[in-house]
């Protein structure tokens, strides 16, 4: 079955619960409800009067964590106000009369819990004898809630409902009756990894990073990205990480919640540090074919074991984390990560780096047809095809892997250096080879090929994986001339295609080929700026912006590729109200929040304002996007301090609060 459609819900998130709404606010079915912990603690929510429905006429979320619903029968208008929290959910509702005459009425809310694990949801499987990720018993069954009374499914989950679900109304003209129902539920002591909430609020909550500009959507769309951070943070142990994306992926992945942690740098250190140690403890120690787990490797994703679904609760299927954590661990000690905590993490990054130098040619992986095919970001069975349309045959070795991997080893090699460890002339001299074997083997047409397969043909068609290349030290200077041209032209306007139309592949609606994914977008322009291509990142930056607006300023996972109408897109100005008309075509099954599309509002103030930061070195660099006007940006951490930085609109930068230790370059 297909995944239930999310695009039109509601979504209240304060991980490790989320509360999906359809825009009428009925709860009755797909993916509706409220879970905690992966279970579905509600799953039918359903309010009549005198035994009908009031008619839905508007709904609004309200933060990140909570959603109103107006609705309206005869002189009775009905407003309920929906809210998540960590262990549970809250609805009020409040009944007015806003006619001339008395009304007397009967309110009836009906409740019932399922208990169905999200795997089981999101699969369609819900209530299938022997489903997998079921635990058995009368879970994925509806019980009704009724008040004080507690729901418990057979390995102990307990929900309990309280408040009034039923009242005999009498209203006089203005007058209005209010209840709330609450809704807790209490996850049984389960061993191995859990979703934990964090112990305090988000790092950065104080004060967090907020920008005023000429353009009201870029300000919309940060501080809703930043919300969104903080409601999507767990904990392992005590130390946060972003879950990766609701509502399916509650949960520590090692690719996402590093990259997250990597583009939200601005917020401050905390959230890398936390992410790393998190991993760090999980970081393979074994040859185990089953959960693919490696010496060194860094998990791809872990789930509490009834939770888990078809994957195994810890799961090393994963061929970018690896790398991407020791690249985070050395941005994140550039972002003033205390010394003392990077130098814990030195020994957990040296085996990440020897995993890497296990693989005598280029770094790859082989997959599995019960598990994941395909182990880069784009992991979907047909995410990595040739422009004919063949699937590329294993072993994968994939360019954004490739350009990671040298990444990884160079700035390994520069904190070994710095902390007085060996082998960094080691590290360099395996990058060194890397970039000349890769630079042998991969160009194809002009541009780096997607892949090279098994066979050790290019996987050819221009696509959005060359932009991950761009400034990791993998390519030349000329090289990344070359490159920049071909992610103009996979520009929608709306943000970077993930593949480029003239394959035989490409579907604009498609998960990898040919949508576009916020985060890669701005990752490749992070990566053109790096490269000197800013022209090129004001556009596709223009274009995140522009599509802001279509999605209430919450970017999803991924949208449509399809092209943005004239006047719409990058190709407008960018100012607030232009091309409110049309917008992109919204990917059903999209997750809304995700954390590195959330995490794309910090990234967009690091491009903007061509932000680089090296506290070790003590240097910052503050050179803005021609064309951004006047930008005001508060709290950008580094280091222990806190930076206001101004653009005035003719490009003159000032700064607050920059710590003394750092020479400031324009």
């Amino acid at each position: 079955m297909p995944e239930p459609s999310l695009h039109e819900h509601l979504t209240c998130v304060a991980a490790p619960a989320i509360w999906l709404s359809p825009p009428g606010g009925q709860l009755t079915g797909g993916g509706d409800g409220l879970y905690v912990a992966d279970r579905r603690v509600l799953s039918r929510l359903v309010l009549t009067i005198d035994g009908t429905e009031p008619e839905p006429v508007d709904a609004v979320r309200v933060g990140a964590d909570g959603a109103r619903f107006t609705a309206v029968l005869g002189d009775l208008t009905v407003e309920r106000t929906r809210t998540v929290g960590r262990d549970g959910g809250t609805e009020e509702i409040r009944v007015r009369n806003t006619g001339a005459e008395r009304v007397t009425a009967v309110l009836a809310v009906e409740a019932a819990a399922d208990l169905a694990e999200i795997s089981a949801v999101k699969a369609g499987t819900v209530g299938e004898p022997g489903a997998a990720g079921t635990p058995g018993g009368d879970v994925g069954t509806e019980t009704p809630l009724h008040d004080g009374v507690a729901h418990v499914a057979p390995d102990g989950y307990k929900v309990v409902l309280t408040g009034t679900a039923r009242a005999e109304l009498s209203l006089a003209p203005g007058e209005e009756f209010t209840t709330t129902i609450t809704v807790r539920a209490t996850p049984p002591p389960v061993e191995g990894f859990r979703q934990r909430p964090p112990s305090g609020p988000p790092p950065w909550s104080a004060a967090p990073l907020t920008v005023r500009s000429a353009d009201r959507r870029l300000d919309a769309l940060v501080d809703q990205g930043i919300a969104d951070l903080g409601a999507l943070l767990l904990a392992d142990e005590d130390d946060p990480y972003c879950a990766a994306g609701s509502p399916w992926y509650l949960t520590l992945f090692g690719r996402d919640s590093l990259w997250t942690a990597r583009l939200a740098l601005p917020l401050g250190y905390e959230l890398a540090a936390g992410t790393l140690r998190a991993l760090a403890r999980h970081q393979g120690v074994r040859h185990d074919p089953d959960t693919e787990e490696e010496p060194g490797k860094i998990p791809h994703e872990l789930r509490p074991v009834h939770a888990a679904g078809w994957l195994p609760p810890v799961y090393y299927g994963t061929v970018d984390a690896t790398p991407l954590f020791v690249i985070t661990l050395a941005e994140a000690w550039r972002w003033g990560m205390p010394a003392s905590q990077v130098e814990a993490l030195l020994p957990a990054a040296e085996r990440a780096l020897d995993w890497l130098a296990g693989f005598d040619g280029f770094v790859s992986y082989t997959g599995s047809p019960d598990r994941l095919v395909n182990q880069g970001w784009k992991d979907s069975t047909d995410g990595v095809q040739h422009a004919d349309g063949r699937l590329a045959k294993p072993p994968v070795a994939l360019s954004e892997v490739q350009a990671y991997a040298f990444q990884a080893a160079m700035l390994g090699a520069d904190l070994l250096d710095a902390f007085g460890r060996p082998g960094g002339e080691r590290r360099r001299e395996w990058a060194a080879a890397l970039a000349d074997r890769f630079r042998e083997r991969f160009w194809v047409d002009g541009y780096p090929a997607i892949a090279l397969d098994g066979g050790g043909e290019p996987v050819d068609g221009p696509a959005s994986n060359m932009g991950h290349l761009l400034g990791t030290g993998l390519l030349t200077a000329a090289e990344e001339d070359r490159v920049a041209p071909h992610l103009a032209a996979l520009d929608s306007g709306w943000g970077l295609r993930t593949l480029g139309t003239g394959s035989a592949g490409f579907d604009p609606l498609s998960y990898h080929l040919g949508s576009v994914w916020p985060h890669d977008t701005v990752i490749a322009v992070l990566g053109l700026i790096r490269a000197g291509h800013r022209d090129v990142a004001a556009n596709l930056a223009r274009g995140l912006i522009a599509a802001a607006p279509s999605f209430e300023y919450r970017l999803p996972e991924l949208f449509g590729g399809q092209e943005a109408p004239p006047g719409q897109g990058s190709r407008q100005r960018t100012s607030e109200g232009q091309g409110a008309s049309v917008g992109p075509v919204p990917y059903p099954a999209a997750c809304r929040p995700q954390a590195w599309a959330a995490a794309v509002s910090p990234a967009l103030v690091t491009a903007l304002l061509g932000l680089d930061v090296d506290v070790p070195s003590g240097r910052m660099t503050v050179s803005p996007l021609r064309g951004v006007g006047a930008l005001s940006v508060s709290n950008v951490r580094v280091g222990e301090a806190t930076v206001s930085i101004d653009v005035d609109p003719q490009g003159a930068v000032s700064l607050i609060g920059a710590p003394p230790s750092l020479t400031l370059e324009v």
